[in-house]
């Protein structure tokens, strides 16, 4: 079974385009009503829908040393790479891992 990605609000949409092209799941969180939510509610909403997150946000880290389950983290430092680039690795990400490999797992990307 592929991977499921859930974007924070800190990602350019422009990367769940590219996904969608590729014919990848991927939900935003304008989408899910997740604008301003917290990254407890981001990272609940990702585990329930088994989906892995995609974020610029370190907080995420910090919530995974801490021993917060979740079905995957997928983190890019912000500014370190471009659209193009993210959206390769996470196709990447979805040929290489099944959600069970990701789960409680961080990928740099």
């Amino acid at each position: 079974m592929p991977l499921r990605f859930h974007l924070d609000e800190n990602v350019d949409v422009a990367v769940a385009h590219a996904l969608r092209r590729r014919g990848v799941d991927v939900t935003l969180a304008s989408e899910v009503n997740l604008i301003t939510a917290s990254d407890d509610a981001h990272l609940e909403f990702a585990r329930r829908a088994e989906r892995v997150i995609v974020t610029h946000d370190p907080d995420f880290l910090r919530l995974h040393a801490g021993g917060r389950p979740h079905a995957g983290i997928a983190f890019c430092a912000s500014g370190s790479r471009s659209i193009g680039q993210i959206s390769r690795r996470l196709i990447h990400l979805n040929l290489q891992f099944t959600p069970d490999q990701m789960h409680n797992r961080v990928e740099f990307l």
